[in-house]
C-alpha cells in the first residue's frame, strides 16, 4: 500500500481509537514527513485526502486540525463503496455471512 494511504488510514484509526480527537492540531505537512521520514508531497497528499473526506481541515495559520465532518449520508455512502469492494474480495474467498458479521462486531467492539 502506498505510504500517503499507509499515513491517511493511520490518522483514521487515530480519530476511531480516541487518540486524536475533534481540535487536535496534527505536525505540519514538512514536520510530519521529517519525523516519518518520507517526502512532503507524501503527507500532503494523506492530508488532502482527509480533508476531502472530511477528517481535516487545512490552513496556513493554524495547519491540519481534527474537524470532524458530521453529515451522516456522506458517511454512509462512503461506508457502502468501501464495504463492496471488501465484500466483493471476502466472497470470492469464500468468507461466510456469519464470518463477516463476527468479524465487523469484534472490529467495531474495538473502537469503544
Amino acid at each position: 500500500m502506498a505510504f500517503y494511504m499507509q499515513l491517511h488510514n493511520q490518522i483514521i484509526m487515530g480519530i476511531a481509537t480516541k487518540q486524536f480527537k475533534e481540535g487536535d492540531t496534527l505536525p505540519s505537512v514538512r514536520q510530519l514527513a521529517d519525523i516519518v521520514g518520507i517526502n512532503m508531497h507524501t503527507v500532503n497528499k494523506a492530508y488532502s485526502m482527509l480533508r476531502e473526506e472530511g477528517f481535516l481541515t487545512l490552513d496556513k495559520r493554524t495547519g491540519a486540525v481534527i474537524s470532524l465532518d458530521a453529515n451522516k449520508v456522506r458517511a454512509l455512502e462512503e461506508v457502502s463503496e468501501a464495504m463492496r469492494i471488501v465484500l466483493a474480495r471476502a466472497w470470492c474467498k469464500n468468507v461466510s455471512r456469519e464470518e463477516i458479521h463476527e468479524l465487523v462486531d469484534e472490529i467495531y467492539n474495538n473502537f469503544y
